[in-house]
């Protein structure tokens, strides 16, 4: 037994864990092994290394779920394992330490048992590639760093896993660096994820500085002591570094580069890992959002906006994978809503975000079939009529399609729809404003999904010659059939259980039904609202695209919102023009400045002494003569000052 601790609303007390949940600090050391191991074995590991790290997480997974029925059968619902302490440096006191509770036990299973599936797949998929070591090292460090952040029971061992999931993103998305695209795409997310990292280090700073410690219990329990301004202070800078993780707005511009990475990565980044991190930060720290409602209101602002910003964007980009990456923004977007949202509705957020792992893999990986089998090509522009030779893929890619626009009894409609009632049920302006986004978020998404599927699986065959497409291998297809069951029942079994296996760490999950009676839109209308937005947006998919033959190549001449929408809303031109251009033209002063104001001024001063210096030695030449000289000239020189002096 160590310390005690507290968390959250319902104020569940953790115990010091005992067996078998002392084996929790495994979960994290087994990945970590397999990179540690991939990496230092080098060449020697290229015929079993993809092994090695296929079994490392799926090892993870199964103590995973002996893990999560030992807490199901618990009376203790959180479990706080000390191991040692990190720093002692005065007031400073810092403990390493793990918490095992139904919100991070969630998350690990999602991690592991979504990331096992996509480690298989990658066994496919990069089965040509000569790197592939190295790439299974770095998923297995990417799974590593994700599990200590959500397993971590304090913010500074939550940020240790922060950083460490952004260093295994450059790797991954940087695997292929000898393309610029992907050099540049890592370090356009290396980059914007630092801005939000900032924001995490200030609030992890003002924590200990107001309350003394950053264990999550005694900053919850320290939320009282706060002055309104600091805790609203501190829930922004959180929300600063969720956007940035998450990909969300104003920092959402590296996630859609991301795809740069191989697919496997982008399937592991988007459904299970890095952008879900944001979600649970913020899930985590609801004690600090429910004392503020300014930092929650600009949660679900924020939730809003980058979901129709999300929706938008996807529906003009040819890109497969990109048209995928847009949608995720899109999603985290309503997670952010209904973590925003506020008491009662985390719940929401995380049956979604945990359906939407499903679905969202399978769809990642779908497209990574259909590009193993179009000879890497992803413009949908080259696609068309596929689902005659691509059966299972068609079929699996279809199902996350279907459970993520939300066609009931699919996963998303399970998961997406109580949000929008609950945006809804806000009542007021606010109720109209963040219910309607969302649904007509709602709308957009099936227009773009549609468009994608109307383009890639449908319509006349428009790839290049010499391309044959065919069926990806069986480590491929597997994963995929699996995460398409997921995509078809998830959502109903989460959407019935999750939020009461939650309620120790978020708190009691809303009566719905109840909290309706605030909607200016009865229930039963809303969804029956909903579906037909998203009938009309696969109408008008239908319409635009489906119906029609589809050019190989884009047209040039478009109206200005398919010209803005291609343009991602303009956000990298904004970015361009508000922070990169002052700040290359900030440094461009600095650097005239250092060069003539400071180095010039010092670079004069010893120049000036250098030359002196040189006169002054041809003075010492040697040659008696020249002293006599010299000696004269001095003498004189005297003469001429007392005379001046005498007669002046």
């Amino acid at each position: 037994m160590t310390t005690s601790m507290t968390l959250a609303a319902e104020q569940v007390e953790a115990v010091a864990a005992g067996a078998p949940f002392n084996l929790m600090w495994l979960l994290i050391a087994l990945p970590l092994l397999g990179s540690a191991v991939l990496l230092l074995a080098g060449r020697r590991a290229d015929r079993w290394g993809h092994l090695l790290g296929c079994a490392t997480v799926i090892i993870a997974f199964a103590l995973g779920l002996y893990l999560f029925f030992a807490l199901k059968g618990s009376p203790d619902k959180a479990q706080n394992l000390h191991m040692f302490t990190w720093s002692a440096s005065g007031d400073l006191k810092i403990d390493a330490g793990l918490l095992l509770d139904p919100l991070s036990i969630t998350f690990v299973l999602l991690i592991t048992g979504v990331g096992s599936l996509i480690h298989i797949y990658s066994i496919g998929y990069m089965g040509h590639d000569p790197e592939r070591r190295k790439f299974f090292a770095y998923l297995n460090l990417f799974v590593a760093a994700m599990l200590l952040l959500v397993l971590g029971n304090s913010y500074v061992a939550l940020y240790f896993g922060w950083e460490g999931v952004g260093v295994a993103s450059y790797l991954l998305i940087s695997f292929w660096n000898y393309k610029p695209s992907a050099a540049t795409a890592a370090k356009k997310a290396f980059i914007m994820n630092r801005v939000g990292d900032v924001g995490l280090a200030i609030a992890i700073f003002v924590m200990f500085t107001k309350i003394g410690s950053t264990s999550y219990a005694d900053v919850f329990a320290g939320v009282g002591t706060l002055t309104g301004g600091v805790v609203t202070a501190v829930g922004l800078l959180l929300l600063l570094g969720a956007c940035g993780k998450s990909g969300q707005v104003p920092l959402q511009a590296w996630l859609p580069d991301a795809m740069e990475g191989p697919t496997p990565v982008s399937a592991l980044i988007h459904a299970a890992t890095m952008v879900t991190a944001g979600v649970y930060l913020i899930c985590r720290s609801n004690p600090i959002f429910d004392a503020s409602d300014t930092a929650r209101l600009v949660v679900t602002i924020v939730g809003a906006v980058t979901l129709l910003y999300g929706s938008i964007a996807g529906c003009a980009y040819d890109d497969i994978k990109k048209v995928l990456a847009y949608s995720t923004v899109s999603q985290i977007g309503y997670m952010f809503l209904a973590a925003g949202l506020g008491p009662g509705v985390y719940a929401l957020a995380i049956v979604h975000l945990v359906a939407h792992g499903f679905f969202k893999a399978g769809l990642f990986l779908g497209a990574g079939s259909v590009m193993h089998g179009m000879n890497d090509e992803v413009d949908m522009r080259k696609f068309g009529g596929l689902w005659k030779h691509m059966k299972i893929t068609f079929v699996t890619f279809g199902l996350g399609y279907l459970a993520l626009i939300g066609i009931p009894p699919l996963s998303g409609y399970f998961s997406k729809d109580p949000i929008i009632e609950a945006a809804f049920a806000r009542g007021g302006t606010e109720g109209w404003l963040l219910g309607g986004a969302a649904l007509l978020g709602a709308g957009l998404t099936a227009f773009y999904m549609s468009r994608l599927m109307f383009m890639t699986f449908f319509g006349k065959e428009r790839w290049d010659e010499g391309v044959h497409p065919h069926e990806s291998p069986s480590t491929m297809t597997v994963p995929m059939i699996i995460l398409s069951l997921g995509s078809i029942g998830a959502g109903f079994f989460l959407a019935a259980n999750l939020p009461g296996w939650l309620e120790p760490s978020l708190g009691a999950e809303i009566d719905l039904h109840h909290a309706m009676e605030k909607s200016p839109i009865p229930s039963t209308v809303l969804l029956v609202l909903t579906l037909l937005f998203i009938v009309l947006g696969i109408v008008a998919a239908w319409f635009f695209v489906g119906s029609k033959d589809v050019p190989r190549v884009a047209p040039a001449r478009v109206a200005f919102p398919v010209r803005a929408a291609r343009a991602n809303l303009y956000g990298d031109a904004f970015n361009e023009s508000v922070f990169e251009r002052p700040g290359l033209a900030l440094t461009r002063a600095s650097m005239w400045f250092e060069d003539r104001g400071i180095d010039g001024a010092v670079n004069g001063l010893s120049g000036g002494l250098a030359a002196g210096s040189l006169r002054v030695r041809r003075a010492q030449n040697g040659a008696v003569r020249s002293y006599a000289l010299s000696m004269l000239f001095g003498v004189i020189l005297v003469i001429v000052a007392l005379l001046a002096v005498r007669f002046a």
